[in-house]
C-alpha cells in the first residue's frame, strides 16, 4: 500500500490518457479535480490486487457522457460520490475499496477524487485496461457478472437507482439518464467482494499509467521517446501526419467523429483516418484498416509525445498515430463480440494489430 501524491497524480493523468485510446475524459479536468480533493480530504491510498481481502468490498466510480461536455461541465462533489452511497444504502453494506471503471485521463482520476472525500483506499485495477465508450464494455461482464443495481447522479444532486436485467440494459438507461442529466454524470455499477473482483480485472492499471507518466515526464532519458513508448507497451507505429480535417458531432451521449490526416515525413503523399465514439475506433490508410478496438489507438503529439484525445484533435495538430495490443481478456470470443469493430458497425473480422502491421510472431 503506498499514498498517491501529487506527482503521482501527474503522471497518471498523462499515461491514462494514453491507455485511455483517444478517450476517457480530459486529463487536465481530472487532474484539477483528484488534486483538489486530496488537498481537501488527504490522501489516498493505492492498494494491489494481492492486498485486497476477499470480503472487502469493490465499487466503481466512473464518468458517463461525451468528453467534449466535461471539458466545461466539471463534476461536483456530491456527483463523485453520491452513486457510490446510493449503492451502500441499496446494498445494506459499506465499500471498502474504490475501484477506477476505466483507465482514461478523467476516469481514472475522478475515482481517485471520490476516494479522498470517502477515506477509501483505490483498487491498482481497472474493469477495461483502456477506455471504452459503452458501460457493458467491462471484464466485469466478459467474466459474467452483471450489475444488479446501478446508481447515476449529476451534479445537481439529483440521483436514480436502477435494476437492470444486464450489463446491456444498464448501459441503455444510465445513457439516456446522462443526456437528460446534460450529457454528463456519474455511475457506479458494481458492488462486488474482493474474492469476485481477483480474476475478472485488469491488474496494474494505475502503477502502468504511473510509468508511461513518468516516461513521457522524462523525455531527456531516452533517445526517442517514441520508441520508448512503443517498446513498453509492445506497440507499433502506423504514421506521422498532419490533421487536416474533424468532423465531430456529440449525440446519444456520445462524441462521434473523424479526423482526416496527411502524411508528413516518410508517410508524405498518404491519406490517413482516426475514427471515434469517444474513443478512437480504427485508424485507416484510405478504406485499409490499420488498426481497430478493442486494440488501443492513439495520437500523439509530435512535438511534446503527449497524448491527444478526441476531443482534442484539430485543424493543423500533427500527431504520430500508434497502436498497442489490447489486454488478452478482449481477445476471446465475448471480448471480440462486445467490443470488436462489428459491434461498431464495421463489416469487417477483428484482425490483431501485430498481424495487421505484418509483425505477428
Amino acid at each position: 500500500m503506498k499514498e498517491l501524491t501529487t506527482e503521482d497524480i501527474d503522471n497518471i493523468s498523462i499515461g491514462a490518457s494514453v491507455l485511455g485510446s483517444g478517450g476517457g475524459g480530459d486529463p487536465k479536468v481530472g487532474r484539477l479535480v483528484a488534486k483538489h480533493m486530496i488537498e481537501k480530504y488527504g490522501p489516498v491510498s493505492l492498494i494491489s490486487i494481492d492486498e485486497l481481502k476477499d470480503d472487502q468490498y469493490v465499487v466503481p466510480i466512473a464518468g458517463m457522457g461525451a468528453p467534449t461536455v466535461s471539458l466545461e461541465k466539471l463534476p461536483s462533489e456530491i456527483e463523485l460520490t453520491n452513486p457510490l452511497q446510493t449503492l451502500e444504502k441499496a446494498f445494506g453494506k459499506k465499500a471498502d475499496v474504490v475501484i477506477p471503471f476505466e483507465i482514461g485521463g478523467l476516469n481514472s482520476l475522478c475515482p481517485i477524487a471520490g476516494a479522498a472525500k470517502l477515506g477509501l483506499p483505490i483498487l491498482d485495477a481497472d474493469t477495461i485496461g483502456r477506455a471504452f465508450p459503452e458501460a457493458q464494455m467491462e471484464t466485469f461482464h466478459l467474466h459474467g457478472l452483471e450489475p444488479k443495481k446501478v446508481a447515476v447522479a449529476d451534479e445537481k444532486g439529483n440521483t436514480a437507482l436502477l435494476t437492470p436485467i444486464d450489463a446491456y440494459w444498464f448501459e441503455y438507461m444510465s445513457r439516456a439518464l446522462t443526456v437528460q442529466m446534460g450529457g454528463s454524470a456519474s455511475v457506479s455499477d458494481y458492488f462486488l467482494p474482493g474474492k469476485d473482483v481477483k480474476g475478472a480485472v485488469v491488474n496494474g492499471s494505475l502503477t502502468l499509467a504511473k510509468e508511461i507518466g513518468e516516461l513521457l515526464s522524462h523525455q531527456e532519458d531516452y533517445d526517442d521517446v517514441f520508441d520508448a513508448l512503443l517498446d513498453k507497451l509492445n506497440g507499433f507505429e502506423l504514421y506521422d501526419g498532419k490533421v487536416v480535417g474533424v468532423t465531430r458531432e456529440t449525440k446519444r451521449g456520445f462524441n462521434f467523429g473523424k479526423a482526416e490526416i496527411e502524411g508528413l515525413n516518410k508517410y508524405a503523399g498518404q491519406k490517413f483516418s482516426i475514427e471515434f465514439q469517444n474513443e478512437n475506433l480504427v485508424a485507416k490508410q484510405g478504406n485499409e484498416i490499420m488498426a481497430s478496438v478493442p486494440d488501443l489507438i492513439i495520437a500523439l503529439d509530435i512535438e511534446s509525445g503527449f497524448p491527444v484525445t478526441s476531443e482534442r484533435l484539430q485543424y493543423g495538430s500533427r500527431v504520430k498515430v500508434v497502436s498497442f495490443p489490447c489486454d488478452p481478456q478482449w481477445r476471446t470470443q465475448i471480448g471480440i463480440k462486445t467490443a470488436g469493430p462489428r459491434y461498431f458497425g464495421y463489416d469487417v473480422d477483428y484482425v490483431p494489430v501485430e498481424k495487421l502491421q505484418g509483425k505477428e510472431d
